[in-house]
């Protein structure tokens, strides 16, 4: 294998049966860790998700490649290989593969990949340490287990779209696909335990993660709020529903966010912005007034902070030690010099795109010992299926070639 890993999880191999998103971003984080990555797809179709644009990858003539933005948010360091599991040869070909992985991650619905015995029932027995991750839409039980998951059902469902939008105005998604993101990052999370486990037992397990359970896990503070009143918190737009004020406010020039943390950051804020007598109120001298008289000190704030210009209350805020910042558009973002700096933006070698390389978004967790690594981008579909096959399984040309001969890979 060329460009050999140097992460944590290097030794590993990842038998990937993931596809869109939940999936490949958990497998992503593993890859970046090091883990040897083999994604397996179906053979002249691959990953849905390489379709999903535009925008795509444009080629040296201008035109669009068959590579999608989308794709190549998820797929980072992994080999591709194609291999049809709808025949026998396919499925043999898969269990010789996964005899030389640690781990499976699967997002097939439930018991679908029983058809082709690859489930997590028939592989413990012959693979007692093979670690195998299932991440779904709504779980391996329960009665909504059979149905697809997508991640705006489980936004839907989990309660977070009915806390997200402004007052008054209709529920919103997040604008990332942030229950399939997160279902992927708790997946990683229990890999690496059920990693721990092995090395401590020699046994391997099923992990069962739905999109549904991370999502309803995300309502944090919100969930607990209406755990421990029994009230159902609504719609609050950019507010934060226990801290005031720690919203965004609209200035001269623009918008910008305000967050002030506790009492005494009110009173240096109240003092800054010429309205020391706020402070002195009961109905905003302590936080909790402050959230029960949130609007009529939005109001207030509102009717000042919109006077002067965002550059005046960034700069100012920042020398008294308040938190505020700006709204960036993403190509800000970008140019921002702290992210920057923390190298949030990568260029990889990739054969198709016109510079012979694509952008993307770097790993963000930073290790001091064992640093992320950068190896393979995107693959292209089935990029890696010879040299799999000659690496792991020792195959030569004329078994590879009866192989394709069969339309398995």
């Amino acid at each position: 294998m060329k460009n050999l890993p140097t992460g944590p999880l290097r030794g590993l191999r990842v038998f990937d049966l993931t596809r869109v998103l939940a999936g490949p971003s958990c497998v992503q984080i593993l890859g970046d860790l090091g883990a040897d990555v083999i994604k397996v797809e179906q053979p002249k179709k691959g990953d849905d998700t390489r379709r999903f644009g535009p925008p795509f990858i444009k080629d040296k003539e201008g035109k669009d490649t068959s590579e999608s933005a989308y794709y190549l948010a998820a797929n980072r360091n992994k080999r591709s290989i194609t291999i049809d599991l709808t025949q026998s040869d396919g499925q043999h070909l898969a269990r010789s593969l996964i005899k030389k992985s640690d781990i499976l991650v699967e997002n097939f619905k439930v018991g679908n990949l029983a058809k082709y015995g690859l489930s997590y029932q028939d592989l413990k027995d012959d693979f007692p340490s093979l670690v195998y991750c299932s991440i779904t839409g709504f779980g391996q039980t329960g009665p909504m287990a059979k149905q697809p998951g997508y991640d705006f059902m489980a936004q839907g469902l989990g309660g977070l779209m009915s806390i997200n939008g402004e007052k008054g105005g209709m529920p919103q998604r997040v604008g990332i696909p942030i229950a399939d993101l997160t279902a992927g990052l708790w997946a990683a999370i229990s890999i690496n335990a059920a990693l721990r486990h092995r090395e401590l037992t020699g046994k391997g397990q099923q992990i069962d993660i739905s999109l549904l359970d991370t999502q309803i896990s995300m309502l944090s503070i919100q969930g607990l709020n209406y755990l421990t009143t029994g009230e159902v918190p609504g719609l609050i737009g950019n507010a934060h529903p226990n801290i005031v004020p720690y919203q965004v406010f609209p200035t001269a020039d623009g918008n910008i966010i305000i967050a002030v943390g506790n009492d005494m950051q009110f009173e240096r804020f109240c003092k800054f912005i010429g309205s020391q007598d706020l402070s002195s109120q009961e109905r905003f001298k302590t936080n909790e007034n402050r959230v029960i008289n949130r609007d009529a000190l939005t109001k207030i704030l509102n009717n000042v902070i919109k006077n002067k210009t965002s550059e005046y209350w960034l700069k100012g805020l920042e020398k008294i030690k308040i938190a505020s910042g700006p709204i960036n558009q993403i190509d800000q973002t970008f140019k921002d010099p702290q992210v920057k700096y923390r190298g949030m933006e990568i260029k990889m070698r990739h054969a198709l795109a016109a510079s012979n390389e694509v952008k993307l978004i770097s790993n963000p967790i930073k290790m001091s010992e064992t640093p992320v690594n950068y190896r393979n981008a995107p693959p292209t579909l089935g990029q890696h299926t010879i040299e799999i096959l000659e690496e792991l399984l020792e195959m030569g040309d004329d078994e590879i070639n009866k192989l394709r001969n069969k339309n398995v890979i």
